[in-house]
């Protein structure tokens, strides 16, 4: 699978209802369906119990099948053993080309690991706290976060309000690793095609996304670091131009000699 948006893929979606917030579940899906087709979605927990209560509406909503899994043994996460094993059945019955796994529970990662082993891509959704091995054992990741700011963004410009986003700083550690990746894929003047500078950016980090700065797209995340030259091509299969990107050389001042 590529790390582009494949709207021909089907895709498990599995959530884990005992660790997802249930406030931003449209978003989310409508989020899941730039990758592929949600052809299987379930959520797991016990149905039973009150702290579920606000998923139940959601579920018929967005066509989501509860998965009905007690709590056998106090302390122990029945919800995580369920969605494992489903997800297995899933994988071995070849119906699906991916998994969209969603929680922000470090259980998982083994799980995401097995899977993109036999093949299947893998995008995880969770909250900011989620635990890194499970964040690099996806292909991509996605924070729940980005989903409610989207969701504010556009509530505030329905009432002509203005709100405070929350958004990560483009650190100088940030700018390395976007200026590294470019070098990685520049030919020998130096340019690197954008759409394979992102591809290369969230295999080596799969959380690494522009909307965690502030902007919805990559070109305009390294437009406003400044460091960086942008040139437009002519596309010809298409009338979207190519989108290059170059280090901008750091100019060295000679002294004159004298």
């Amino acid at each position: 699978m590529t790390e582009n948006a494949n709207s021909n893929s089907n895709l498990a979606v599995l959530i884990d209802g005992d660790n997802i917030p249930s406030a931003h579940v449209k978003e989310m899906m409508e989020e899941i369906a730039k990758y592929g087709n949600p052809t299987i979605k379930r959520i797991y927990g016990d149905w039973t119990s009150p702290h579920l209560s606000k998923w139940k509406n959601m579920l018929l909503q967005n066509a989501i099948t509860p998965i009905q899994q007690y709590a056998y043994t106090s302390g122990k996460n029945a919800t995580d053993s369920a969605m494992i094993i489903d997800a297995m059945d899933i994988l071995y019955s070849e119906k699906v080309n991916g998994f969209c796994l969603v929680s922000s529970d470090s259980d998982f990662t083994k799980l995401a690991t097995r899977l993109r082993e036999a093949g299947m891509q893998v995008i995880g959704i969770g909250e900011k706290k989620t635990p890194n091995p499970f964040i690099v054992a996806c292909d991509r990741f996605i924070y729940i976060e980005i989903l409610k700011r989207q969701t504010v963004k556009k509530e505030s410009v329905s009432q002509k309000g203005k709100v405070k986003e929350s958004i990560d700083e483009v650190t100088p550690k940030v700018i390395s690793f976007i200026s590294s990746t470019i070098s990685d894929l520049s030919d020998e003047d130096g340019w690197a095609f954008l759409g394979d500078v992102g591809s290369l950016l969230r295999k080596k980090q799969p959380n690494f996304d522009s909307r965690n700065y502030g902007f919805e797209k990559l070109t305009p995340l390294i437009k406003s670091i400044g460091k960086f030259d942008i040139e437009q091509r002519e596309n010809s299969k298409s009338r979207h131009k190519l989108i290059f990107v170059k280090n901008i050389e750091k100019r060295t001042s000679k002294r004159k000699k004298h």
